[in-house]
């Protein structure tokens, strides 16, 4: 047997075709480095200036942490299902059976709660013994805060599902991807005010920023801000509205040209 460079490199151009190709896949692998090192690049500013700001609240960072898992879960849940309808080949049978498209996103979304109470639940859970931490002591807020984090995920979701709708499964990683572009003006682990000045009213345009500048509110003894779960609430039914009418209209187009038969790339 004797290695060919040939081959090697005939295999290298295919794949270097499929990545000209599609360009999530070029985007996802610029794209990890890029908000991994924003995120944490605040985080660390931020906790550099205010070291004692984490003892002043035992579990801010682990409440965070899980309230942020409850919008990815909640994006995944509607984003998997329809890709595993386009893995299966099973879309096509869906678009001619009587499946209203409506039918099919509150199927979706119902997917969506049912997966993220799986996920979370059980680590919320155990970070009380591993811990010593339970997010169930935020009360009442906990709920309006789940909510309207979930809510966000759906709106990702619906997002990524019509676009993997319009360029075919080459989108698919959008899925992981999307929703960390809101990872580092979410204020998931560092107040909004860290943020650069001309950043800061984009932040404020996201419901989660709401959210998790709400849930420290609560956990440094500041009270349970209204305005804040208000916010949060307006931005997601406006932002629902856009994405469910979006979906919904993606779907029309794609059955009209025949694209849920076509679940390559």
């Amino acid at each position: 047997m004797i290695f060919s460079f040939r081959r090697v490199g005939a295999m290298v151009l295919r794949h270097l075709y499929i990545l000209r190709g599609s360009w999530p896949r070029v985007l996802e692998m610029a794209y990890w480095p890029a908000v991994n090192m924003v995120v944490w690049g605040f985080t660390s500013q931020f906790l550099t200036r205010h070291s004692d700001w984490v003892a002043q609240a035992a579990g801010v960072l682990i409440g965070a942490v899980l309230l942020w898992d409850v919008m990815f879960r909640g994006n995944l849940g509607v984003s998997l299902s329809l890709l595993e309808e386009m893995w299966s080949r099973n879309l096509g049978h869906l678009s001619v059976s009587p499946l209203r498209p409506y039918e099919l996103v509150a199927a979706m979304l119902t997917m969506s709660v049912i997966r993220t109470v799986i996920g979370v639940v059980p680590a919320a859970v155990l970070a009380i013994p591993l811990y010593h931490y339970s997010i169930f002591t935020l009360g009442l807020p906990l709920f309006a805060f789940w909510a309207n984090l979930m809510v966000t995920g759906w709106v990702v979701g619906l997002g990524v599902a019509s676009l993997v709708l319009r360029f075919g499964l080459g989108a698919e990683s959008l899925a992981w991807v999307l929703v960390f572009a809101i990872a580092p003006v979410a204020g998931i682990y560092y107040p909004i005010s860290v943020l650069p000045a001309w950043l800061q009213p984009v932040a404020w345009a996201l419901p989660p920023a709401h959210v998790f500048e709400g849930m420290r509110a609560i956990m440094f003894g500041h009270g349970f801000r209204g305005d804040l779960l208000l916010g949060a609430s307006a931005l997601n039914l406006l932002y629902l509205s856009v994405t469910v009418a979006l979906f919904l209209r993606t779907y029309h187009v794609a059955r009209i040209r025949g694209l849920l038969l076509n679940v390559g790339e």
